[in-house]
């Protein structure tokens, strides 16, 4: 274990954090993070996810890469995502996941947003179907303060209810975002 990770362990357990697990054990994998709420769900990510050896990668909407925060997000795991043409960002997240020759974790937020949403999205569908690799149900829990990578989401050719069985999934947990009232499974 390098000291950086060490510190990260260290900066996640002394924040008051505890790991539910191991990160998932797959070379290539979509990592659901939810219930999504706030900016500091990047900060908890990245602490878990370096302590245990694993640099993060996350899409994070392209106006945050201004100077100087772009080559920190960069260097961070993070991906410009081009909100206006997310066919783009999608097919380059796909090419830079299936061309890595290390262990390549996208986290993702179906909601889309920190917001409150119905709906979610379908693009980790998208991804993880382009790849044949696991979607997992991850969660950061800010109630318990309790991150892990959770179980796997078994996929169908059916994007829209395979999200529904999602939502469905986080529905029946009790897991609090930073700001709980932006969380809606329904």
């Amino acid at each position: 274990m390098t000291k950086w990770q060490k510190f990260c362990a260290y900066a996640l357990r002394k924040w008051g954090w505890t790991v539910d697990g191991e990160i998932a054990p797959a070379k290539i994998a979509v990592i659901i993070a939810a219930p999504h709420t706030s900016m500091l769900d990047f900060l908890v990510c990245y602490l878990y996810y370096t302590a245990a050896g694993v640099t993060p990668h996350a899409l994070v909407k392209k106006e945050m890469f201004f100077w100087p925060m772009g080559p920190i997000l960069r260097k961070l795991g993070a991906i410009p995502l081009d909100r206006k043409n997310p066919v783009y960002a999608i097919k380059g997240t796909i090419d830079k996941m299936k061309n890595s020759a290390e262990v390549f974790h996208l986290a993702l937020s179906p909601e889309g947003t920190r917001k409150p949403v119905s709906r979610w999205k379908t693009g980790y569908h998208t991804i993880a179907r382009a790849l044949d690799c696991p979607v997992y149900l991850g969660h950061i829990d800010w109630g318990r303060k309790v991150i892990g990578t959770g179980e796997a989401l078994p996929l169908t050719d059916n994007a829209r209810k395979d999200t529904e069985a999602m939502q469905a999934y986080y529905a029946g947990k009790d897991y609090k975002g930073r700001h709980p009232e932006n969380f809606a499974t329904k």
